[in-house]
């Protein structure tokens, strides 16, 4: 596999980026809106930290619970955290965010005033010179996504999306996507996410060009080595727990964030193949 060119361009949202620096920090499921005040607190606690050395950040899907953009007015739920994230961006540090299932609907507020690159899909390129592919991972399972993915289609359609922006007021559209969340109920995947954990060992069993694999949504944390060489990681959530991935040219690790440390949990070194 050949090393991607730094930029991609993407039709109708610019340029993204492919290939990202060391090290890289990467966050998924935060689900702001019904996670704690605490664990907001928290996360803003981590980007400022982040900032110290991180030279890149993803953030792999629901950083929000609910996030949507009509055309003067954003979701006042983690303004801090946004905030942050924003910060980090004008730092000239990248900033990648692959779409969740929960926040979907972004769009030029986070593009040009957040400053992030938006990915709606599959992110393809290199993080610290590890070849990788990032997905948040609604939808990937089999028969576990069947009807998910048989409505995920008109959650996404733009006449859908038109007619939520234009014929409800932003107040009422929140309080009904917040309201009708299961998030708040459901703080891990029922398999414990071992259906993503099949879907990756099998997608790194079948593409050996892949050395990273990433995933999110399950809320379950991992970093596994397949029997391939190829590596595995989700970094969890903040949904009752502080965990992200770190990235540099020597290995990948999995921590668990506090305010007093940065705890190691997996390490998977980097093997030449």
């Amino acid at each position: 596999m050949r090393a991607p060119p730094p930029f991609v361009k993407t039709r109708g949202i610019g340029y993204t980026r492919r290939v990202l620096p060391s090290p890289c920090y990467i966050i998924s499921d935060a689900h702001l809106g019904v996670a704690s005040r605490q664990a907001e607190l928290a996360l803003v606690r981590f980007l400022r930290a982040a900032r110290e050395e991180a030279a890149a950040l993803v953030i792999n899907g629901d950083l929000f619970d609910f996030w949507f953009e009509w055309r003067w007015v954003i979701p006042r739920i983690g303004y801090r955290v946004l905030a942050e994230v924003a910060a980090f961006a004008d730092a000239g540090r990248p900033v990648t965010w692959i779409a969740g299932n929960h926040d979907c609907w972004g769009g030029a507020f986070l593009r040009d005033d957040a400053g992030v690159d938006y990915v709606l899909g599959t992110w393809r390129g290199e993080i610290a010179g590890w070849r990788t592919r990032i997905d948040h991972g609604d939808g990937l399972r089999g028969e576990d996504d069947r009807k998910y993915r048989a409505v995920r289609p008109l959650l996404r359609n733009p006449a859908a999306v038109w007619a939520y922006r234009h014929l409800i007021h932003p107040d009422w559209a929140s309080s009904l996507a917040l309201g009708t969340s299961a998030t708040s109920r459901t703080y891990s995947a029922a398999d414990k996410g071992e259906g993503l954990r099949r879907v990756a060992l099998r997608d790194l069993e079948s593409d050996p060009a892949i050395d990273l694999l990433v995933f999110g949504h399950s809320h379950v944390p991992a970093l596994e080595r397949s029997a391939g060489g190829g590596v595995f990681g989700n970094a969890g959530t903040w949904l009752g727990d502080s965990t992200y991935l770190r990235v540099d040219e020597t290995s990948v690790e999995l921590r668990r964030w506090t305010t007093a440390s940065s705890q190691l949990l997996i390490r998977e070194p980097r093997l030449r193949r």
